[in-house]
C-alpha cells in the first residue's frame, strides 16, 4: 500500500452543490443569490469593515499610543551614578563626558536610586525631592 493509492471510502466525502445547472438542482437561475441587489452581482461585496455608512468600528475607537517628543532630549541619572562619578561638580557635560546620558540630552533629571556618601554640587539639572534630600544630607549642595 502507498500513500498515492489511498482512497476515502465512498459517501464520506459530501460533494459540493454546483450552482448554475438548472432548476433541478436547487441551485439554478439565481443560484442561491436572491434577486438582484448588491450581492447578487459578482465582486459585489463592501470593502472588509465596511457598516453600511455607518462609522466603523476601527474608526470609532480612539487611537492608542503616544510618543513624547520632550523624552527624546530628555534623560535621567541615578545617585549611584553621581556617587560613582570622579569630581564633585555634576553638570550636563559631566555627565555626558562620562558617557552617564547620550550627547543630544537637553535636559537631565537626578532620580532617587541608590545612595551617594560623598558630597557633591550639582549644577543646572533638575533633581527630585528624595534626591534632593540625599544629596544635602551628605553634605552636598543643589545649583539651579
Amino acid at each position: 500500500m502507498y500513500l498515492n493509492t489511498i482512497q476515502s471510502v465512498y459517501g464520506t466525502r459530501k460533494e459540493r452543490k454546483r450552482a448554475g445547472r438548472g432548476i433541478g438542482s436547487t441551485l439554478g437561475k439565481t443560484c442561491g443569490r436572491g434577486h438582484k441587489g448588491q450581492k447578487s452581482r459578482s465582486g459585489g461585496m463592501p470593502k472588509v469593515g465596511f457598516e453600511g455608512g455607518q462609522m466603523p468600528l476601527q474608526r470609532r475607537l480612539p487611537k492608542v499610543g503616544f510618543s513624547s517628543r520632550v523624552k527624546k532630549f530628555s534623560a535621567q541619572v541615578t545617585l549611584f551614578e553621581i556617587g560613582s562619578l570622579e569630581g564633585d561638580v555634576v553638570d550636563l557635560n559631566a555627565l555626558i563626558s562620562a558617557n552617564l546620558v547620550p550627547a543630544f540630552a537637553k535636559t537631565v533629571k537626578v532620580i532617587q536610586s541608590g545612595k551617594i556618601s560623598k558630597p557633591v554640587t550639582v549644577k543646572g539639572l533638575k533633581v527630585t525631592a528624595g534626591a534632593k534630600v540625599s544629596i544635602e544630607t551628605a553634605g552636598g549642595k543643589i545649583e539651579v
